[in-house]
């Protein structure tokens, strides 16, 4: 088993250094060895108990009519702000700077990407770093949310703050949404990593490839491996982590 999970590795080493027009599309998994959590594994936030299912709390409507609450829940596990890239995170911004990777499509909010020096990085489902004022639009750094007490307002109009994450019930960026699938339509390579491909509409973006190798790296099965020319069940700083 081991001598065929390197076979594999080998085998998308050779596919990242033939290709110059790669795209990566990732999910929590590619976080989760900077110590932040997934949702839906057996230590996720969706497997602990609170007063209310986070898939609730996380929700417009909970937003809205619940704010204290969803702020209680929001800074204790959603902000973590001494997470640093890994080997995975590294590796990408690496192969964007040789010119081989086009773009990073993200299901994450935590900005490590471009923590670890990514530029071109697509967030479908926006970051805890930005946070703008419900009424009048005004930004505040993620710094304001973890300083303040209950609901965060606004200094100019007294506006609820809100993080500039996609919660439940509501839709994705038009523009990212644009953005991302031009990237994946124009892609030779397109490497799907630590994402079980269950939430949608992100995850049928990839419904959008024609190009020549679909690599899918995921320690679990997805609904999309036949789908990969390669598929490697391995976590991703074992596979990045012998990326040149």
């Amino acid at each position: 088993m081991e001598q065929q999970l390197q076979d594999k590795i080998q085998q998308f080493r050779e596919i990242v250094a033939s290709s110059n027009n790669i795209v990566f599309f990732g999910g929590a998994g590619v976080s989760t060895e900077s110590g932040i959590p997934d949702f839906r594994s057996v230590d996720g936030l969706y497997n602990q108990k609170y007063d209310y299912p986070p898939e609730t709390i996380l929700s417009h409507t909970f937003f809205s009519y619940r704010p204290e609450e969803f702020y209680r829940f929001y800074r204790d596990k959603m902000i973590i702000t001494d997470a640093k890239p890994n080997i995975t995170h590294l590796k990408l911004a690496s192969l964007e700077k040789q010119g081989k990777l086009k773009a990073v499509i993200t299901q994450n909010i935590d900005g490590l990407h471009q923590a670890a020096g990514s530029e071109n990085v697509l967030e479908l489902h926006g970051s805890v770093l930005r946070n703008y004022c419900w009424e009048c639009h005004e930004f505040y750094p993620v710094e304001s949310i973890l300083e303040s007490q209950g609901v965060p307002r606004c200094k100019h109009c007294n506006g609820i703050i809100k993080p500039d994450v996609v919660l439940y019930q509501e839709g994705l960026d038009d523009e990212v949404v644009r953005k991302s699938i031009e990237s994946i339509s124009n892609a030779e390579v397109l490497i799907i990593g630590g994402t079980s491909l269950a939430v949608y509409p992100a995850a049928g973006l990839i419904d959008y490839f024609r190009g020549k190798h679909l690599v899918l790296i995921n320690k679990s099965s997805t609904p999309q491996d036949k789908k990969a020319t390669l598929l490697i069940q391995a976590g991703l700083g074992e596979v990045f982590g012998q990326i040149d």
